[in-house]
């Protein structure tokens, strides 16, 4: 061997340390921005930092993460435990889903509505720009992959919106994940609908991949959608049909859920190819 393919070869062995240490610092840092910022047994303050006021009774808050690069670290369709005090001073604690993704550092957010004589709402109607909410978790039963299902059906009232969105965000914004999501949107009325320009910029972002059929109670003059209650024929009409590879959520009050229930049964839908959250 010649001075020259000595010197070839230690160039070569110096280059691969520098690929294997460079790949190692890259794979490290990357493990280390995706530390999540919550605890699933000890709750944790962060800071308020934006209220935007959508309604009358409806905002969103956006809170701060510890650093401008940190992620929540919530897994897709899960949620958090927030902890507050309603008007009469008692702690309460109650659930929410963000409708912000680890894609979205340094802060996330919850779209609230508040209802009059909700407790939580009490403390979430009483919250201004530099207050600390204390959060918990993640918590919840759904576990997504991509590609595990072809389609999804969902079917959401009110508030139930939240969970929805925030997997519709995961799937139709990862460009290795083909499934489609159909959702059905139930209201009282117009005004009662949430997230309404973002979902209409999934559809328009996500076209043939995302669709939502939107059903109100107390629709207004000229309304195209769906009126009424959601029946077993929107379902039908708006919802991938019984496969072993599509599942239905459901997430909305308790008696939307118990009679959607009933016509996933009546139609087909085994236990498997549904889940509430």
């Amino acid at each position: 061997m010649d001075l020259l393919e000595a010197k070839e070869i230690q160039v070569g062995i110096a280059v691969a340390i520098v690929a294997v240490v460079a790949t190692a610092a890259y794979l490290y840092t990357s493990k280390k921005t995706k530390v999540g910022s919550i605890d699933p047994e000890n709750f944790k303050e962060f800071k308020l930092v934006k209220r935007t006021q959508l309604s009358h009774n409806v905002a969103k808050f956006r809170f701060e993460l510890p650093t401008p690069t940190s992620v929540l670290g919530l897994p897709i369709g899960q949620h958090i435990s927030c902890r507050g005090k309603d008007s009469q001073g008692e702690e309460v604690i109650k659930p929410y889903t963000p409708t912000t993704l680890d894609t979205d550092v340094g802060h996330f957010e919850l779209v609230i509505k508040m209802y009059p004589q909700g407790r939580m709402s009490h403390h979430f109607r009483e919250m201004r720009e530099g207050d600390y909410m204390a959060v918990r978790g993640p918590k919840g039963r759904f576990k997504y992959q991509p590609g595990q299902v072809r389609a999804f059906g969902m079917l959401a009232g009110g508030s139930g919106i939240t969970p929805m969105f925030q997997v519709a965000r995961a799937i139709l914004e990862n460009p290795k994940d083909n499934t489609q999501v159909h959702l059905i949107y139930a209201n009282v009325t117009y005004d009662d609908i949430l997230l309404k320009e973002e979902l209409e910029e999934l559809e328009a972002k996500y076209p043939g991949r995302f669709q939502v059929y939107y059903v109100l109670n107390q629709p207004p003059e000229e309304w195209t959608g769906g009126v009424g209650f959601v029946s077993k024929e929107m379902i039908q009409a708006h919802c991938p049909a019984p496969a072993s590879d599509i599942k239905i959520l459901r997430c909305g009050p308790p008696p939307m859920n118990k009679a959607m229930a009933g016509h996933l049964d009546a139609l087909g839908y085994s236990s498997e190819m549904q889940f509430q959250f």
